[in-house]
């Protein structure tokens, strides 16, 4: 398979999926520029290698062209993160002005496709629209891992032009590498960390952890839907009723493993929704009615703790209470205290997911952990077990 590393990119022009779907704010200014960053490095190394990257993304849900979803916005301060190199914008992704910007393009010269979602095609995977893209360049760079779960027309369509001239981007490459290191081989003990507000949209990472995990700790609301399952009182606590059968499921699945299953035993519970809310600890099961817990509390945080402390390999999605709130964020930072604690003594941990990633980046220890997935459903698919179409189609 080609690599960025053994690709001879001189005198090519490189169409590069990136994912610069970033937060603008309401004069267009990048709010946070995580996802730019994290594409410098392939764009950096088509220019060292002499070649002349064509960088494709979408932004935001546009419905057709609209100004506000222009990746003109994004051109300064692109320009800026490569060290001044202009880099020219073409006035839509396809057609014959920006063929004939993308064929004028020098060695070394960065252009810029605007909005791919200004097409509808773009999402359909629609062949044709594919093909005019890929017209475009001499060969094509996947570097799109936010969008790796989508057969769009520029993730994975494109491919099928490029038999021999396709490959993954940096990042691409080290999350594939990482993700693996988890989901393949995963040195043990491996624990997962599952939180965030829902079991639903947890379900089947859960379901497939189990056959690799041997301690899967929930966190986050989804907590009390397991404590309901078990026959707790949870008060006002976040609950879907609809899964706690599925949740008893997955107790009963979990003992039959031999997994671990470590479910907060105690919890922080609130009179109410905020951050100045009258609080008390109390058992997961003992909320008092009308109260909800917002937090997992001082005896499941020694639990956490020691479980993360003797893992090898650990895995965190999802926050284990309202760490947005001062008052309910202690569980999330030990959290993450355990997790650098554990990769200090040899330990790979990946962190995914967004709120995990704030939290990780809000409590300053981003630099602690092995890596950091910027993917959010991409990452889950891979999680849950299934094949990703930006991947497969450039490993096939």
């Amino acid at each position: 398979m080609q690599t960025i590393e053994n690709y001879d990119f001189s005198g090519k022009k490189a169409l590069i999926r990136v994912d610069f779907n970033v937060p603008l704010n309401e004069n267009f200014e990048i709010t946070d520029d995580t996802r730019m960053r994290a594409a410098l490095p392939t764009i950096q190394a088509v220019i060292e290698k002499g070649g002349s990257p064509i960088i494709m993304s979408h932004l935001g849900r546009p419905k057709g062209p609209e100004a506000k979803f222009s990746l003109k916005h994004l051109v300064a301060h692109l320009s800026e993160l490569l060290g001044g190199t202009e880099v020219k914008i073409a006035p839509d992704c396809i057609g014959d002005e920006t063929k004939a910007m993308a064929a004028a393009l020098k060695p070394g010269e960065v252009l810029i496709l605007e909005n791919l979602r200004f097409h509808g095609e773009e999402k359909k995977g629609d062949e044709a629209f594919a093909q005019q893209l890929a017209e475009l360049g001499d060969c094509w760079v996947n570097d799109a891992f936010g969008t790796a779960h989508r057969a769009h027309a520029s993730t994975a369509v494109m491919a099928k032009f490029f038999p021999n001239d396709k490959m993954f981007g940096t990042l691409v490459s080290s999350e594939v590498a990482s993700l693996d290191k988890v989901v393949a081989e995963p040195q043990r003990p491996f624990t997962a960390i599952m939180g965030g507000a829902k079991v639903s949209t947890k379900i089947t990472i859960i379901e497939n952890m189990l056959d690799k995990v041997d301690n899967l700790i929930i966190g986050g609301g989804m907590i009390f839907t397991f404590v309901k399952a078990m026959g707790g009182n949870i008060g006002g606590s976040l609950c879907e009723d609809d899964y706690v059968e599925m949740a008893k499921n997955i107790i009963e699945k979990a003992k039959a493993k031999g997994v671990n299953l470590v479910i907060a035993e105690d919890c922080v519970a609130a009179d109410k929704f905020a951050n100045d809310a009258a609080i008390e600890v109390c058992g997961s099961g003992e909320i008092k009615d009308g109260w909800l817990g917002l937090d997992v509390g001082p005896k499941t945080i020694e639990q956490f703790k020691e479980v993360i402390g003797n893992s090898k390999t650990v895995l965190w999605n999802g926050p284990a209470g309202v760490f947005e709130m001062e008052n309910f964020a202690a569980g999330t930072v030990a959290i993450g205290d355990a997790v650098v604690e554990a990769t200090k003594k040899g330990a790979f941990s990946l962190v995914g997911g967004g709120d995990s990633v704030a939290a990780v980046n809000k409590f300053g220890i981003a630099a602690g952990v092995s890596y950091i997935s910027t993917a959010g459903g991409a990452l889950l698919e891979y999680l849950e077990g299934k094949e990703l179409p930006g991947i497969a189609a450039v490993r096939s």
